[in-house]
């Protein structure tokens, strides 16, 4: 084990193929992690084993998946505003090409198997109007984006309505602080005028 890699900082983000990577595995962590952490806290000390189990394997899959373009939204939204101070005024300048960027990092992605094309079409539409509505409000402070989407990220947790506990505030605390830490990576890691030059030139 390279046990030097846990004290290296992360690499700079200077290009917008390094944003969407950092889009992409952020949205998926935000998401995926909040799954897992519910199953295992609902399913108490028999989680090992509900985990392992091939078919609670395939519905928490199909939650990771319909929750993964809320990710989306959610960590494009935090890097919109990250940019903004940027825009010269002009907020679509560096929304439109990000909402682009954003969809791109959502086409690398087969139709998932568990979802199906037609679930998979709907999630992307939804995605764009999403994206395309931060340019309709005023800019949001990172802990209130969550808000909009809570409900609907812990309707996907991988069991039954009847047998979900009332557990909504713990995750959308969770959805905040983990949101606003990966802001924190996202400023240190990227300049961000520079990346928003880089933006509006396509």
């Amino acid at each position: 084990m390279d046990l030097l890699r846990w004290f290296r900082r992360p690499p700079p983000i200077r290009e917008l193929d390094e944003l969407a990577s950092f889009i992409d595995e952020h949205a998926a962590f935000l998401v995926q992690k909040g799954i897992y952490d519910y199953a295992r806290a609902r399913s108490g000390p028999y989680s090992k084993s509900l985990l392992a189990e091939p078919d609670f394997h395939v519905t928490i899959n199909r939650s990771r998946w319909r929750a993964y373009p809320l990710g989306l939204a959610m960590v494009g939204e935090m890097a919109e505003g990250v940019l903004r101070p940027h825009a010269g005024g002009e907020r679509r300048v560096i929304l439109d090409p990000l909402t682009s960027l954003v969809l791109e990092v959502f086409d690398r992605y087969p139709v998932p198997q568990e979802l199906g094309s037609g679930v998979w079409t709907g999630a992307r539409e939804e995605l764009a109007l999403a994206l395309d509505r931060i340019g309709t409000h005023p800019p949001k402070r990172v802990i209130d984006i969550p808000e909009q989407y809570v409900k609907r990220y812990f309707a996907m947790m991988p069991f039954d309505k009847e047998l979900l506990t009332k557990d909504e505030p713990t995750t959308l605390a969770y959805l905040r602080l983990t949101l606003t830490d990966m802001r924190d990576k996202l400023v240190d890691r990227m300049d961000a005028a520079d990346m928003a030059g880089k933006l509006r030139r396509g």
